[in-house]
């Protein structure tokens, strides 16, 4: 074993970051057997030096400004807990980089965002750009998908990416609250934000999403062609009727190649009880990989907090340690393809409907024919249920059908005066 210490300068020092701390000084003697040499922090930057982390952080020099720690002699190698797609975030990983320095981060918005230029500054400095933390936190789906399986044509990507969505959704399915009472509760355990914005409308889920479709299918990351939708519409009555379906309701990031363009999509789904999705609770993330050799994989297990993403961030660092590392997104960047976005317009699938209806004769003929008029194919009705706000409940699925149909439909719906509210439309998962 060498006794050069690979020395790191981390930025952030908030929950995955004094996690890093921890680990590393708990785990010091096994880690540098695994990474053939010590792996000790050096220096330390974040906002508060006066914040109680419940770590000794006396060891270390004191950054005040991040971007600073790329230039210091004592560090070999830079870690970025801070977070955000821009600002002192990218600054540090600019300067890291430029400086011919390995680069640690767990910022699945900023790779979403500045990933490719952040990948072509590594190549050409010949230096690491490792991000396992950035997606599904401890799960090891970064290395698994860029390695593992690395000689595989990947036919298809998508799972559960967002533990606080996953949360709400699993509380709703066990308690019956309604999603505005089960997100303050998520707010109260930790598991959402005071601002909830970025997990709940999908947008988290988004960032995570495009970084895997980029290592499945050798594309450039292209976060704006992400088809999004959040959570904030499901209502205990609709986990009640994907119940009586044989369904469950996830957050579901979706993506594969559809003649030649790029498909990817987070939105709420109906999950099949029989597919191992739907049997993923809590804060949980799961993601399945389709491989043409290998078949159907599915990774498992903590998608956030201070263990899982710091044990995430320290198996980068043995990589780092070891001087083994590749091109960031499994290919270099420049063979990566600019392939154009699908249309999910386009897309063929089936759906889930749920609408609130005035209860009197003649509104089922009203909505039929509107369905029939768009060549829209029902499977099956369900008509049972008051509405909170009062009128009932009207609730069917689709046979396969391009989601134009759908969504003209859902808006000519919309504007009959026997419809009270807006109808709300998932997607039921077909993998």
């Amino acid at each position: 074993m060498s006794d050069k210490p690979l020395r790191v300068g981390l930025a952030g020092l908030g929950t995955v970051g004094a996690g890093l701390v921890k680990l590393l000084a708990e785990n010091a003697e096994l880690v540098s057997r695994r990474a053939n040499r010590p792996v000790v922090i050096t220096a330390v930057s974040a906002r508060d030096r006066t914040r109680d982390r419940g770590v000794d952080l006396s060891g270390f020099a004191w950054v005040d400004n991040a971007p600073d720690l790329a230039l210091r002699e004592d560090v070999d190698a830079v870690v970025e807990l801070i977070g955000g797609s821009n600002g002192p975030a990218l600054t540090l990983a600019r300067a890291t980089l430029g400086a011919g320095k390995p680069f640690i981060t767990a910022n699945k918005a900023m790779l979403a965002h500045h990933g490719i230029e952040l990948a072509e500054l590594a190549e050409r400095n010949n230096v690491a750009l490792k991000f396992e933390a950035a997606v599904a936190g401890g799960i090891p789906v970064i290395k698994g998908m860029r390695e593992g399986l690395a000689g595989n044509r990947v036919e298809a990507v998508y799972g559960i990416l967002n533990g606080t969505c996953n949360f709400i959704l699993s509380a709703m399915e066990r308690e019956g609250k309604p999603f505005d009472s089960v997100l303050k509760e998520a707010q109260s355990l930790g598991y959402a934000e005071a601002d909830p914005t970025f997990d709940i409308d999908g947008i988290d889920a988004a960032h995570k999403l495009s970084i895997l479709s980029s290592l499945a299918f050798g594309t450039k990351i292209n976060f704006a062609g992400v088809s999004t939708c959040g959570i904030r519409n499901v209502a205990p009555a609709d986990i009640d009727y994907a119940r009586a379906l044989g369904y469950r309701i996830r957050l579901i990031g979706t993506a594969r190649l559809e003649d030649g363009k790029l498909f990817q999509r987070v939105h709420p789904c109906l999950v099949p009880e029989t597919h191992p999705l739907a049997h993923v609770t809590d804060s949980l993330n799961a993601v399945v990989v389709e491989g043409n050799c290998v078949g159907q994989l599915v990774f498992q297990g903590r998608g956030a907090g201070e263990g899982p993403t710091a044990s995430a961030v320290a198996a980068d660092l043995i990589d780092v340690a070891r001087g083994e590392w590749g091109p960031a997104l499994s290919m270099p960047a420049h063979l990566l393809t600019d392939t154009p976005a699908a249309d999910p317009m386009k897309h063929i699938g089936r759906y889930y409907i749920r609408l609130t209806v005035v209860d009197r004769p003649g509104v089922l003929a009203e909505l039929t024919a509107i369905l029939r008029d768009l060549s829209v194919s029902v499977e099956s009705v369900i008509q049972r249920g008051i509405a909170p706000a009062g009128g009932v409940y009207f609730v069917l699925t689709t046979h396969d059908g391009p989601q134009q149909a759908i969504s003209s439909a859902l808006e000519r719906i919309g504007a009959l005066e026997s419809v009270t509210s807006a109808p709300v439309m998932m997607h039921i998962l077909d993998f």
